[in-house]
């Protein structure tokens, strides 16, 4: 079962570079230090270098090594220019135009990554959501066959035989009203996120209706996205539509779908909305005790992963180092 551990030593046998778009965040400081410390990533601090020093000193954070990018100086700043105007032709954005966006950290970040100064980009200390994922859809783009970008929530929690419970659930940050096709694509992405930590993905559709128990547009809505994604990936343990004690609870399984073999022993979790997903996330890492990873940016060109304004030192590490495995 999943551990950082396991992912660390995928980092030690192919390290990787990681941008930080907010580099004086002490934050951020904290856990570049911490990364430096270490052989298996590399940080990126974007900012002013004399800032991002002062920031250090002042927080007792040791970045020595480190490799700070100043937008105002950044020696291959025509080539990137030139770089963005081709992304951006369609939009006819203009050489100025691009060199006052690039000036902007989540833009010059994204940059980097786009032209292979780094591997991975970590953002949203202090920028929203979509100030991470706008940059990132229009300069990284979705990958071939995806049409979306969609998040996933790792939830992880020690049980009592020593191995830690993770799952899966999407989409809990992303897409507010996913179409029957995204919740395809987000299922399969999801499945594939999950077997990077460990899970066997069985996927569970969630609803308020357990195979056919209930009526209504939504409850047609998860049956069809199931039998999609079904179709479209036949190995995969997918069911749907279930409602979440169903798929969680073998005895209620037993009664409700005895004849599924993903029902009472889901692991990976489909919403049908983000209210859902958010809600259902936040119990459980609020009532259930476990700790929630994410959101896991799903179907980009490249890993680039949003923090919660919220996070502490801690959890910008932890993913670092999620978002960097993903590369």
């Amino acid at each position: 079962m999943f551990g950082f551990g396991q992912l660390i030593e995928i980092l030690k046998k192919n390290p990787k570079k990681i941008v930080f778009t907010e580099g004086s965040d002490p934050r951020i400081l904290e856990a570049a230090s911490r990364l430096l410390a270490s052989s298996f990533l590399s940080p990126v601090l974007v900012g002013n270098e004399d800032e991002i020093q002062k920031s250090a000193e002042e927080s007792g954070f040791n970045i020595r090594g480190a490799n700070i990018v100043d937008p105002a100086n950044y020696e291959r700043m025509d080539e990137m220019v030139e770089m963005f105007c081709e992304l951006r032709k369609s939009k006819g954005v203009t050489p100025e135009q691009a060199r006052k966006t690039l000036s902007q950290a989540n833009y010059f970040g994204t940059m980097l990554v786009k032209m292979g100064e780094a591997d991975a980009l970590l953002g949203g200390a202090t920028y929203s959501t979509a100030d991470t994922v706008r940059p990132a859809l229009q300069l990284i783009k979705t990958k071939p066959g995806n049409t979306i970008v969609s998040s996933c929530f790792i939830l992880v929690r020690p049980s009592a035989t020593g191995d830690n419970e993770v799952i899966a659930m999407s989409d809990c940050a992303i897409n507010i009203k996913p179409t029957e096709d995204e919740l395809v694509e987000i299922a399969l992405e999801s499945a594939k996120c999950a077997k990077i930590f460990g899970i066997d993905p069985k996927v569970a559709f969630l609803s308020y209706s357990t195979l056919g128990s209930g009526s209504g547009e939504d409850v047609e809505k998860m049956r069809n996205a199931a039998a999609k994604a079904k179709a479209l990936a036949p190995d995969l343990p997918i069911e749907g539509e279930l409602q979440f004690d169903a798929a969680v609870a073998p005895r209620v399984a037993r009664t409700k779908c005895p004849d599924s073999k993903v029902a009472g022993h889901a692991n990976t979790f489909i919403f049908p909305d983000i209210n859902a997903g958010n809600i259902g996330y936040k119990i459980a890492q609020r009532m259930g005790n476990f700790e929630a990873y994410g959101p896991i940016l799903l179907g980009l060109n490249a890993p680039i992963n949003d923090l919660s304004r919220g996070c502490n030192a801690s959890e910008v590490y932890s993913m670092a180092i999620i978002t960097a495995a993903l590369a």
